[in-house]
């Protein structure tokens, strides 16, 4: 009794001390959102003073006003939406697809391949953009969403990494027996191994969402005015007379445009915990 009472006297200070790094984490993080929620109720002399004002003197709820007035915010955040929710649900079934094969299917190269999959994470997607940029440029293809769609299709190492990981801890007896009953590759991927994988599925959807929804140099490079998405627009709009940028309105526009991240991951963050745990179980 002596000995179970020490051991969990000793563990004591260090929950406290993960629940204070904890706290502070969680601090730095939603410490610039807080920031930009009261940026954003500032009037303009309050931005610009010093020494800098935490908060607002009145706050200034006609910003989120302006913010969705002056611009076609519906427009461009309908634009977000569909370039986001069809990016995310391309690259999941792609890099579903690909994970299961790099996991179960046998072939000669295999391992390589994977290594120089899991290799092209460690590039920069800046030193693609130009190349990607000219190679859309002379297939037609700038200022359509037809890049999203492409870039969908092709999958994504890091969510390929994420699948496969999760399909290879899937015990081999479950797909033993339903080569017995008959089912092909194909079926076992589509009926049995996707329903597993509800986590995953659900993870790779939020990631890449938020991904293509905080995306600005492609939309910036690709698309024309109309066609660009939110974030595009932010940084480009919201100007007084003389064509000077009014910061607390943008402050104001960029609030608006976290919610929906946000909302998606608090709703989300189970699958996410879950399917990262999952995921790590087999090599």
């Amino acid at each position: 009794m002596t000995r179970a009472t020490d051991r969990t006297a000793a563990r004591r200070p260090d929950a406290g001390r993960t629940y204070l790094l904890l706290m502070v984490l969680a601090v730095l993080f939603a410490g610039p959102i807080v920031w930009l929620v009261l940026a954003a109720l500032k009037k303009q002399a309050e931005w610009v003073a010093i020494p800098i004002r935490f908060l607002p003197e009145t706050p200034q709820w006609s910003n989120f006003t302006d913010a969705l007035t002056q611009i076609n915010f519906l427009a461009y955040t309908a634009n977000s939406l569909f370039l986001s929710a069809t990016y995310a649900v391309l690259v999941t079934v792609s890099s579903a697809a690909v994970g299961f094969g790099f996991a179960r299917l046998q072939g000669p190269g295999k391992r390589p391949l994977f290594v120089v999959l899991l290799a092209t994470m460690m590039l920069p997607s800046i030193l693609t953009l130009i190349p990607t940029y000219v190679l859309y440029a002379r297939l037609g293809l700038v200022n359509t969403y037809w890049p999203w769609v492409l870039w969908g299709l092709a999958a994504s190492p890091y969510l390929v990494f994420l699948f496969r990981q999760f399909f290879a801890a899937i015990p081999r007896d479950i797909e033993d027996a339903a080569i017995i009953d008959g089912c092909g590759y194909g079926r076992i991927f589509w009926r049995i191994f996707l329903p597993l994988s509800r986590p995953v599925l659900l993870t790779s959807l939020l990631l890449s969402f938020t991904w293509t929804w905080g995306d600005y140099l492609a939309p910036l490079l690709l698309l024309d005015t109309d066609h660009t998405t939110l974030s595009v627009a932010i940084t480009q709009s919201y100007r007084d007379p003389h064509g000077n940028y009014i910061p607390t309105v943008q402050a104001a526009a960029a609030a608006l445009y976290v919610i929906p991240v946000m909302l998606i991951f608090l709703f989300a963050q189970r699958y996410f915990v879950r399917s990262v745990a999952t995921s790590g179980m087999k090599g």
